[in-house]
């Protein structure tokens, strides 16, 4: 059974926004007292935090399908629509989300680091909202966006200061075993870490965390074995450790060639030619490792590499060794950068950015594209004229209609706005005078208009009775 996975594709839908309400405000003596629709409510984001108790991308392996909740729709009587609620998705320390192309969308490391992977839509809004002096009782409201759907990648790169490299059986669990207190499997057969090992040791004032990455061999660069899979987990380390087997049964292996080979494949795989090497010459508790050991550290000093000689079972050396990598750990520390304070870029558009583009495709349909056309589409409920017609005032005041007329559009052509897949698509009869001017004096009820001075009133009710009077006098047979 699968109890690590450090690569999960994660498809996240955030949830819409709630429908504004279109409604109208009753009671008794005053049945059209104005509009009184809500606005709905919006909906839930989904969102990616660093949680340092989770270590694995499992859950999403089995269930890699996550949606927040929608908006509630807003209601009479002003009453606003409940937002969605946010689902929040720990992941392990490291975790880069990568999108579809590959492209790196965010690095998290450190705990409580967040990541918006979909965007909830923004609630439509009501017509109370919508009601200005011009128009006072609008007959309709907008509609909800709908939340962002987006795949991603997630990949999982251990954070780890120290990461122990080295040929499958070089006792590299073995190692982890006894410097922390880590309990990796442990057997005389290759492979059998499967998944990297992560333990913490203290050396004196120095905590640090050490990596057991599965074992290597030659072509993990390209895909062999299991090392291209981990490989991943030694790039954020600050120092790596060469673990040699000086009692390899192998005819055909020595430490120095399992060295040079490990080397190459880590230059191949690229990124880690700054970190410092240690080169740990395991198992001198058999007679004829300590020979090897002796024979070969010369050569290995030469090269320039720190050596130390160990035995995971007898526990030799292993102090020397811990302590040694907590002061290269310590180096590493101090030569970091203060972090600095998360500093907010603004990039203003350009004086001349008008929002939207038009461009005309080869089958000569004008295509529109633009965050505000776009969301006010999507918002736009087509079975109600008067939503239509306000539809048409915005992407008025906004300038489209006389961009289209300055790219080429003339009566009749076709116009689309929004991407290929997800377009609102109608043939374009320009004219200037959009929205209002097209389908009339649109939400101005004249029953909700102020009323008259009482004076007016009594003068009005005198014209109707010697009206009706005299229409009576004409009518009287006698």
């Amino acid at each position: 059974m699968t109890t690590f996975v450090d690569r999960v594709e994660l498809y996240a839908a955030a949830g819409s926004g709630g429908h504004g309400c279109a409604s109208v405000h009753r009671e008794k003596f005053k049945p059209l007292g104005g509009p009184d629709g809500g606005n709905g409510g919006r909906g839930g984001d989904v969102i990616l935090v660093v949680d340092q108790s989770v270590t694995t991308l499992l859950d999403y392996h089995h269930s890699p399908h996550r949606k927040a909740t929608n908006g509630q729709p807003g209601a009479g009587d002003n009453r606003s629509g409940k937002d969605g609620q946010d689902l929040v998705l720990p992941v392990p320390d490291g975790t880069v989300v990568f999108d579809k192309q590959g492209n790196v969308l965010a690095d998290m490391v450190g705990q409580g680091t967040t990541f918006i992977a979909g965007q909830g839509g923004r609630g439509g809004l009501g017509n109370a909202a919508l009601a200005s002096a011009r128009r006072k009782a609008p007959g309709f409201a907008l509609l909800g966006v709908p939340g962002e759907s987006r795949d991603v990648v997630m990949e999982l790169k251990t954070v780890a200061d120290v990461a122990l490299v080295g040929y499958p059986s070089a006792g590299k669990s073995s190692l982890i075993s006894v410097l922390s207190a880590a309990k990796p499997k442990i057997a005389d057969y290759p492979f059998t870490t499967l998944v990297p090992n992560l333990g913490v040791v203290t050396a004196g004032s120095t905590v640090y965390t050490i990596a057991d990455v599965p074992g290597l061999i030659p072509g993990a660069s390209q895909g062999k074995g299991l090392g291209l899979e981990f490989l991943r987990h030694v790039e954020r380390c600050s120092v790596l450790v060469h673990v040699l087997d000086t009692a390899t049964l192998e005819s055909d292996r020595d430490p120095v060639s399992d060295l040079d080979v490990i080397e190459e494949e880590l230059r191949q795989y690229g990124g880690l030619d700054d970190r410092p090497r240690i080169v740990v010459l395991n198992k001198i508790d058999i007679p004829d490792g300590q020979d090897l050991a002796d024979m070969i550290r010369p050569e290995l000093e030469d090269r320039g590499y720190q050596v130390f000689e160990v035995s995971a079972i007898a526990h030799t050396g292993l102090k020397e060794l811990s302590f040694a990598l907590a002061g290269i750990i310590a180096e590493a520390r101090a030569a970091k950068p203060v972090e600095e304070a998360t500093r907010i870029v603004i990039r203003p558009k350009a004086v001349d950015d008008a929002g939207f583009t038009v461009v005309q495709e080869e089958d000569g349909l004008f295509r529109v594209r633009g965050e505000k056309p776009e969301r006010w589409v999507r918002q736009t409920d087509f079975s109600n004229d008067e939503a239509v017609g306000y539809l048409a005032d915005r992407l008025n005041r906004l300038g489209v209609e006389e961009a289209l007329m300055k790219a080429g559009a003339r009566g009749g052509n076709g116009v689309a706005i929004g991407p290929e897949d997800n377009a609102v698509v109608f043939d374009w009869e320009p004219t200037m005078m959009a929205g209002a001017e097209m389908l009339g004096r649109r939400g101005e009820d004249h029953r909700l208009e102020a009323p008259r001075p009482a004076e007016q009133r009594r003068r009005d009710r005198d014209a109707e009775r010697d009206e009706s009077q005299r229409e009576y006098d004409e009518f009287d047979p006698f």
